[in-house]
């Protein structure tokens, strides 16, 4: 049954940067392509007029991607504004005399998450909350118990249905191709288990470093800004099940009991590194131990998968800006031409960013009378045409009340609980050590430690042109 579609949008924050870099371009393309036609109220707390924000929002069309003047002049007029403090129950009343007739509104918290409490308190005093959805920006929670006082918090106003936590990496093309490619195509399901795979590689690799944010960056490190949200979300789309039924539950369902079965993180399966020059940024302690790397492995325990080593791996300053999976094959079990080590062997590889692509390793002979082979890649998409933003996909689900890209409460706390015990204590003492690895590198030697029995990293390297 389809859900009623939401009449009103309602953005906190509207003359912060998430609105300035995402928000505003988003609400542009979507009022291109007709799938928003309904009041746009931006809240803050900056002393701002209406004028001033269709202002900042020209400005932020303008820095990025471009002002389309009809989506703009109708995106002036859908736009309202009320400023207020967000602990000033006149702020709300004002949201509520500007809903009008709306009686179907999301509200989008794309505001600190140390404020979502008294924000859904105000929408719940001023009965803005009625048959009304709520949009959470991450990070969802700094640790488990955080991260349940935080479901709590919104559980007291919206029931979880109504709640959509947005992840834009769960809304990008080549996420969202990897699921598609995964449940389309037959010939994967025969392989794509443990007497098959040998093991399967996640590596998101940045050539920056973090680019005057030091302070923030302080304050989460590597695991908590990518790898318990981004890449434990990409590593369920690889090794759930399919999910029962067609509905966004059922996969949801899959991805919280495949994130059930993941072993929490041992200190053993951990490498930290940071960047030889880190310290020196602005805001950041001269003796930091935040990791701006880290590499780890990971056991899922199902009857799919137990065995098989996960690799994850994230870091700035290395040789490359991309995002990589790499499913390796086992060999083959008799040597009946040359030899093929692990490194030779069949591969699925999922190139996410900057570019789409999904190939398959395979070998053919060389040419010539000896029975010897060579590797070639075998690509089915090669394309830099990354379709909508993620906001914009994101933001037109959450307003049609899809829930498929979203994530539920209970898988945000278990991707929690797998990380827990390598995160830092209340005191910011870390049970694993911090190696310096230089800049351009591939970070710590000692991350080659965790990938053993003959495997190694695959390194990103840059794209060749393929056909589309």
């Amino acid at each position: 049954m389809a859900k009623p579609v939401s009449d009103a949008f309602v953005f906190f924050g509207a003359t912060g940067d998430l609105a300035y870099k995402k928000i505003f371009p988003a609400l542009q393309a979507m009022i291109r392509s007709g799938e928003l036609d309904m009041p746009l109220i931006g809240v803050s707390r900056g002393g701002w007029s209406l004028e001033r924000l269709r202002q900042r929002a020209r400005a932020s069309l303008e820095a990025n991607g471009g002002v389309d003047e009809d989506a703009f002049a109708r995106l002036c007029e859908q736009l309202r504004y009320i400023d207020g403090d967000y602990s000033d129950p006149e702020t709300f009343r004002g949201l509520k005399q500007a809903l009008g007739s709306a009686s179907r509104p999301i509200h989008y918290l794309a505001i600190p998450p140390s404020m979502f409490g008294t924000v859904v308190q105000g929408l719940a005093a001023s009965g803005c909350n009625a048959n009304a959805r709520v949009i959470v920006e991450k990070p969802f929670g700094r640790d488990l118990a955080s991260a349940r006082e935080l479901n709590r918090e919104l559980h007291a106003v919206f029931p979880e249905s109504s709640i959509f936590r947005i992840d834009h990496y769960l809304g990008k093309e080549a996420v969202r191709n990897l699921l598609y490619f995964r449940f389309a195509n037959t010939f994967l399901e025969p392989v794509w288990n443990r007497t098959y795979v040998d093991s399967v590689q996640i590596t998101m690799a940045e050539d920056f470093g973090v680019q005057g944010r030091g302070a923030f960056y302080e304050e989460v490190g590597a695991i908590r800004d990518v790898v318990q949200n981004h890449l434990l979300q990409v590593m369920s789309l690889l090794a759930m099940d399919a999910p029962a039924g067609r509905d966004p539950e059922s996969l949801r369902a899959e991805k919280l009991r495949l994130f059930r079965a993941t072993r929490s993180l041992r200190p053993q399966d951990v490498v930290r590194g940071q960047f030889r020059g880190y310290r020196d940024e602005t805001g950041v302690a001269a003796d930091s131990q935040v990791e701006t790397f880290v590499a780890l492995r990971l056991y899922i325990d199902t009857w799919r998968w137990a065995g098989v080593p996960f690799y994850i791996r994230a870091g700035k300053k290395l040789p490359i800006t991309s995002t990589q999976v790499m499913v390796d094959l086992k060999p083959p079990p008799l040597e009946i031409f040359d030899g093929i080590s692990l490194a030779d062997t069949n591969y699925f590889r999922f190139r996410l960013s900057p570019e789409v692509v999904i190939s398959t390793g395979a070998r053919v002979k060389k040419a010539g009378e000896g029975m010897e082979g060579r590797p070639v890649e075998l690509v089915a998409r090669s394309s830099r045409d990354l379709g909508k933003s993620p906001y914009e996909q994101l933001l037109g689900d959450a307003i049609e009340g899809d829930t498929s890209l979203f994530t539920r409460d209970d898988s945000v706390e278990e991707a929690w609980r797998i990380v827990e015990p390598v995160l830092p204590d209340s005191h910011g003492n870390h049970n694993t050590p911090l190696t310096i690895y230089e800049p351009g590198s591939w970070g710590p030697e000692s991350a080659s430690e965790l990938v053993t029995d003959g495997r190694h990293w695959q390194d990103p390297q840059p794209e060749q042109s393929h056909p589309c």
